[in-house]
């Protein structure tokens, strides 16, 4: 298929860009091996949510203060701790199933179905902990640093992520729209926004596989991540990254800079208006 084989790991993300570029990938595939070549080389710092971030649950709150705390903020797991330190993590279910048996009258109920707490370096490797959460069906992990002291947690999500991007459920902030207008001229427009939502927002035909994504399909045409503030023209359009990190870029401001483009907008603009 390839005339030589890949020496390194530029070499092979090279030989992959190119098989994108003959149609032997599609531009997501190339972006979700990419993340799993990086996940083998990024640490658990690089996407780990800092202990300030962090959702807990104070065992020496009281246990309907501790139920509200789980309502509100509609987690599944939650490090349990006391006296700042860690006892445990307690499970959304495991509460959820303690209260319709009955079987949670008190704090001293509560602590029946703490679950030992699992902890990881802050510079283990992310595909080493993906192993792991794997044998242990494990799916949350305290991070600590150097001086055993806790820096944070990460989730199993929080990895996968890593290779196929954002995992959104019915409890995370949805926005309205993936495309939403900013100013007179300009349009936010979320990574994971399918080409064929792009083509029927802006009525336009930017050829690319209708299931591929915006964020996949601009990857493959600036030829690696695009990196915060990069730009490019495009089909008519100017594409601007406004969020994102070193493995993908997340969301993107939207210009029309052909004349054509501007005036379809205008008039699909007026019509909705009117």
């Amino acid at each position: 298929m390839f005339s030589d084989e890949p020496e390194s790991r530029e070499n092979l993300v090279k030989v992959l860009a190119d098989a994108q570029a003959q149609g032997l990938i599609d531009s997501d595939a190339l972006v979700m091996i990419q993340g799993v070549l990086e996940v083998s080389e990024a640490r658990v710092r690089d996407i780990m949510i800092p202990r300030l971030q962090m959702a807990l649950i104070d065992a020496c709150e009281p246990l309907d203060s501790i139920l509200e705390t789980m309502l509100e903020t509609s987690h599944s797991r939650y490090p349990v701790i006391c006296d700042k330190k860690i006892i445990g993590i307690l499970l959304a279910k495991d509460v959820f199933r303690a209260v319709v048996k009955g079987e949670l009258k008190t704090k001293k109920d509560l602590e029946k179905i703490y679950r030992k707490p699992i902890f990881v370096p802050e510079s283990k490797r992310l595909n080493v902990l993906l192993r792991e959460f794997r044998a242990g069906r494990n799916h949350l992990a305290l991070v600590v640093d150097e001086y055993a002291e806790l820096a944070g947690l990460v989730t199993i999500e929080d990895v996968l992520e890593q290779i196929v991007g954002n995992i959104e459920d019915e409890h995370d902030a949805q926005e309205q729209e993936n495309i939403q207008k900013r100013t007179a001229s300009s349009y936010s427009m979320q990574a994971f926004t399918p080409i064929e939502e792009f083509n029927r927002f802006f009525n336009v035909k930017i050829e690319g596989n209708s299931s591929e994504t915006m964020g996949g399909f601009l990857a493959s045409r600036f030829g690696h991540v695009p990196q915060m503030g990069e730009s490019m023209a495009l089909d008519g359009f100017e594409f601007k990254v406004l969020k994102g990190n070193e493995r993908r870029a997340e969301l993107f401001e939207v210009k029309a800079i052909d004349d054509s483009i501007k005036v379809q907008i205008e008039s699909d603009s007026e019509k909705v208006a009117s």
